[in-house]
């Protein structure tokens, strides 16, 4: 049985004090049944780049791993402003994701792009966790899954089979990304079908079976149980609800049965 993957995406949030103030809590919240939820999940928490030092630091000794919410496919170079994949594994950073929806809108990051990242999180054995979705005009018209398998393709361009099972999907309509809205665990399910079978037709079923594919898009404590109990959905990558150690606690222990 795969194991859940539940991870907080802090975006642009917080300074070093709240970060390790959060942290804290956070630890406060699910540390004591850390050793049960342990055994059908993981946890992952990805602050921005500049507060990544301050979070490992608060993070020692747990089980939360660490997360990056974005990087460049360069180990090094005159690329001002970016982060280098070597720069990540310094502080322990095990899982980065790559090609949220904001990245590929707002900073408009193309397909070629995003999987030249996919391959370098690759190359340095950190975890990438692609992140694919359709906008809402694209959902209305009815080509979301023509969207998100194109956008898997590309994505996946030049990973080998025996890389496949260390890459992680996020399945993220852009519709329902900070907006109150999310796909019904029905929807959710259908598009999450939909990715492993195109693992799968790719991959083989092993590898199909093993991949995480994880839903993001204004999960909360109110409706990760409903999601997550889905049979193809792996966790969930939580926005704003992962600013809050309360709320973030509930969504970790969300019931899968």
């Amino acid at each position: 049985m795969r194991k859940k993957l539940i991870a907080g995406n802090w975006k642009m949030h917080l300074g070093p004090v709240e970060a390790r103030a959060l942290i804290a809590a956070i630890r406060a919240g699910i540390d004591r049944d850390a050793a049960a939820l342990g055994k059908d999940r993981d946890v992952m928490v990805a602050p921005p780049a500049i507060l990544i030092p301050a979070v490992a630091q608060a993070l020692a000794g747990s089980s939360i791993m660490l997360g990056a919410q974005n990087m460049h496919y360069e180990d090094k170079g005159a690329f001002t402003g970016e982060v280098s994949p070597p720069m990540l594994k310094g502080y322990g950073v095990t899982h980065v994701i790559i090609g949220h929806s904001e990245r590929r809108h707002i900073f408009h990051e193309t397909d070629v792009l995003i999987n030249r990242k996919v391959l370098a999180a690759l190359k340095h054995r950190m975890t990438p966790i692609l992140c694919v979705g359709e906008t809402q005009d694209e959902h209305d018209n009815g080509r979301a899954l023509d969207v998100v398998l194109h956008q898997l393709r590309l994505g996946l361009e030049n990973v080998g089979d025996d890389d496949m099972t260390a890459v992680a999907i996020a399945y993220e309509p852009v519709w329902a990304i900070g907006t109150g809205r999310n796909a019904t665990p029905e929807q959710a399910e259908s598009v999450h079908a939909a990715i492993r079978a195109a693992i799968l037709e790719r991959y083989g079923p092993e590898r199909a079976a093993a991949v995480r594919i994880i839903y993001g898009g204004s999960v909360n404590a109110d409706n990760v149980d409903s999601l997550v109990s889905k049979p193809d959905i792996d966790g969930a990558l939580v926005g704003g609800a992962s600013l809050k150690a309360d709320s973030f606690a509930r969504i970790v222990r969300a019931r899968t049965r």
